[in-house]
């Protein structure tokens, strides 16, 4: 079956209707979404929506840091960051508040653990910038897979036979062989808001039946998206991060 997995959308319609048609296209036949649906982008409502129609039809979702700040506000969160949270409160229904409230932290099938941050603490939002970081994801989880999120770029991990860690950044549409000699985390980059220089978004395709892992970039109307955020009253910074792609 081909996966397609999706993270890190905050509210940017554009990039999610981009991504879910190019996986479409593809050939997807299961979607899993890893969190942070809302903050910094000006659509939460229609992104929690579209989010909730998938889920109806057998997709994976699972609660990001922004989505739980939306009923426990985060003291960590930026300034930026926290102002954009204060808007999409009083942006998002009730409904969609409580489809967010609900979601669990991980979700786990087979050999694969879906989570939007660490293994280690899920509900901490550690960050995995190196590999002492995905370290202690490894060890906090038997899976031999862990898709996560959380950092909006693009990043491999491998666990050795002899428990090196190795990271590397993945090739665009180059397939990666997720070997079963081996443990591996994959960072699957960001829908919404790219932080790795490239404004296209991001998001991946697992064929579980031959174990290969496939980062794709997307383009999409990324001016569109940053007029959005402008209009609504968001700070500028945040449609400025789009057009730069960090």
């Amino acid at each position: 079956m081909l996966v397609a997995l999706l993270t890190d959308i905050h509210s940017n319609r554009e990039a999610l209707e981009a991504c879910l048609g190019d996986a479409a296209a593809n050939g997807a036949e299961r979607y899993v979404f890893l969190g942070d649906y809302v903050g910094y982008g000006a659509d939460p409502n229609w992104v929690v929506d579209r989010i909730q129609e998938y889920v109806a039809q057998g997709a994976g979702a699972i609660l990001g840091n922004h989505d739980a700040a939306v009923s426990d506000p985060d003291e960590r969160m930026s300034t930026t960051a926290d102002i954009a949270m204060q808007w999409t409160r009083g942006e998002l229904g009730a409904r969609q508040k409580e489809f967010l409230r609900k979601l669990p932290l991980t979700i786990e099938e087979g050999d694969r653990l879906f989570v939007h941050a660490s293994a280690n603490a899920p509900n901490h939002w550690y960050y995995i910038s190196s590999g002492t970081d995905a370290r202690l994801s490894f060890e906090a989880t038997g899976s031999r897979l862990t898709f996560c999120g959380h950092i909006h770029v693009p990043e491999v991990f491998r666990m050795t036979t002899t428990d090196k860690v190795v990271k590397f950044t993945p090739v665009t549409g180059s397939p990666i062989a997720l070997s079963s000699m081996w443990r591996w985390l994959a960072a699957i980059g960001s829908v919404g808001q790219p932080r790795d220089g490239n404004r296209a978004a991001a998001y991946a395709l697992f064929d579980d039946a031959t174990n290969m892992l496939t980062y794709l970039r997307v383009p999409y109307d990324v001016e569109a998206a940053a007029r959005k955020i402008v209009r609504a009253g968001l700070p500028d910074v945040l449609g400025m991060r789009l057009l730069r792609g960090y």
